[in-house]
């Protein structure tokens, strides 16, 4: 009698009519419809034949969201957008390296590639130059040549460093005033910010200046300074951070301080949300940050401390501390945020795709030298703390690495680049080096470490499951020291190496960038190298859109 009670739900269900089954189905989570469709098979045939189902089941595994009013969604069906999404994702695995355009870069000291945007810094010029790197017809582009000084009236003015964020069209500079001597007051290093397409304040920032709080664990008395090198400048969003490393003269000790300050620059031009810590010099460079979503931070060093940010009018509130196996002396964070996810202008860019990465599921890659390591990490570890309840003031490599980390070993930090789920590595493909003594031909790895990935592209790449280890060795005065402990990580991925290796110039390689559909090479010269991830069916679709 119980067993028939059980079973009547679920006859009844499958009594609907399968147009029913498919939205009822369509509000669970895709791990579920999965499951669901596994058990049953009336219900996997209303899988199999509603496309809207694959498409949020597509969606899920491959770690994105739905652009909400997205133009592009009014002009091409669900099946279309399936197969577009299916094509694009089997497009990364089947590129030609050797199919690129070239773009001209002109003089520079800084550049990053931003919104399908090359962003330079020319800092004894004094000028900055955007322009949209081989731009698309629907794309929202922003091209600008100028001195980022403009922003202010003040002659003395010297910029410590420059962001460019063309989602946001936002132009921010960190500078001071300096005197004739090439001097300037530490506490009056100020922020300035500005719009990108015209100059001006910018339209969403409540003022044009955002200033600094004193920091915490300085003394009355102390004399301060802030290099001209050890200063970084990043945003996220609504957020501004400036990091910086101080030397503190006291009357009996000099130290050495490091500081970080974020801003709400949409809601007030000062704020509490302050960090301070001393620092040994020697590691002065073992230390990186980067936003995670639009309310979290996490500051990288012999461990991850992960804070809330979401009110700067107070302290930020450290949520969980994550320790790293290894110390370093020198680190840096690699971590892609979607354009879409954080722009100040959703509804220009969304007119552009149909879907943004989920914030909460996607890749961190933290580079460590002395040991040369790359740790890949899921960054949903940061948003699902209750799996660490109980440890998190300081949660051990063991309880969080080996299944949530993909451990590789690289010569060179400029070898790697992630986006979204995906991650690009070269490695050398021989010992033939140029007069950089660095290695000139490459051969590139594309790995995807998205679920959908892992269970259903067999046929397109490697799957790896099994678990890897890398012994851990450090080389000092010609000689290798190899440490007693092994890393021993399984994060799942699907990998492909590219049978075709690339000669990079004289220079070797230099740095690799990647967004939705792109990848861009610069390796030392005049010029950008740019490969376009176009599927066949992103053409079909556009000609199916166009007659609409």
């Amino acid at each position: 009698m119980l067993q028939q009670e059980e079973t009547e739900p679920a006859a009844k269900f499958q009594s609907l009519a399968e147009e029913l089954q498919s939205c009822i189905l369509s509000f669970l989570p895709y791990q579920d419809i999965l499951r669901c469709t596994s058990v049953c098979k009336t219900l996997r045939q209303t899988y199999i034949s509603s496309s809207k189902l694959q498409y949020i089941v597509e969606l899920g595994g491959q770690q994105l969201l739905p652009i909400p009013n997205a133009l592009s969604d009014s002009r091409t069906s669900i099946s279309q957008r399936l197969q577009l999404l299916r094509d694009n994702a089997h497009a990364w695995f089947k590129f030609d390296i050797h199919s690129f355009e070239t773009v001209s870069i002109p003089l520079h000291n800084k550049m990053w590639v931003a919104n399908g945007h090359l962003c330079l810094w020319e800092r004894h010029g004094n000028s900055t130059t955007i322009f949209p790197i081989l731009p698309k017809p629907s794309q929202y582009t922003i091209e600008c040549d100028r001195s980022p000084m403009s922003l202010r009236s003040d002659p003395n003015a010297y910029g410590f460093d420059v962001l460019m964020d063309p989602a946001q069209n936002l132009i921010a500079i960190a500078y001071a005033t300096v005197d004739d001597h090439f001097q300037w007051d530490d506490e009056r290093i100020y922020i300035d910010l500005g719009a990108l397409d015209g100059g001006g304040i910018h339209p969403q920032a409540v003022g044009r200046t955002l200033f600094q709080s004193e920091l915490p664990g300085l003394q009355s008395g102390d004399r301060t300074s802030t290099d001209l090198g050890k200063l970084k400048l990043k945003c996220f969003g609504r957020h501004i951070a400036l990091w910086r490393s101080i030397q503190i003269t006291s009357e009996y000790f000099d130290k050495r301080l490091w500081g970080l300050q974020i801003w709400d620059w949409q809601h007030s031009t000062t704020s509490s949300s302050v960090i301070s810590a001393t620092i040994n010099p020697a590691y002065e460079e073992a230390i990186d940050f980067c936003f995670l979503g639009s309310d979290r931070l996490l500051i990288v060093s012999d461990d991850m401390k992960l804070y809330t940010i979401e009110d700067t009018s107070q302290v930020p509130q450290l949520l969980a501390c994550f320790l790293l196996p290894v110390s370093v002396r020198r680190i840096q964070c690699i971590y892609s945020m979607d354009d879409i996810a954080h722009s100040s202008r959703p509804q220009i860019l969304a007119q552009q795709t149909m879907w943004t990465s989920d914030p909460e599921r996607q890749l961190l890659s933290v580079v460590t030298f002395s040991p040369s390591l790359i740790f890949i990490i899921s960054t949903r570890i940061f948003f699902d703390l209750d799996l660490f309840e109980g440890m998190l003031e300081a949660i051990p490599w063991k309880n969080w690495g080996p299944l949530n980390a993909r451990l590789f070993q690289t010569p060179s930090r400029r070898n790697i680049t992630v986006g979204g789920n995906r991650v690009l590595l070269a490695f050398p493909a021989d010992d033939t080096t140029g007069v950089w003594h660095s290695p000139q031909k490459y051969r590139l790895c594309v790995m995807d470490f998205s679920p959908l990935a892992v269970e259903r592209r067999q046929g397109l790449g490697r799957v790896v499951k099994e678990p890897s280890t890398i012994e851990i060795t450090e080389s000092r005065t010609g000689e290798t020291f190899k440490f007693a402990e092994s890393l021993t990580t399984s994060l799942p991925y699907v990998g492909v190496v590219l049978d075709q290796d690339r000669t990079f110039g004289y220079r070797g390689f230099e740095r690799i960038w990647i967004d939705k559909d792109r990848i861009y090479f610069y390796h030392g010269s005049n010029q950008l190298e740019v490969i376009e991830i176009t599927p066949r069916a992103a053409v079909a679709t556009k000609l199916i859109t166009s007659s609409d």
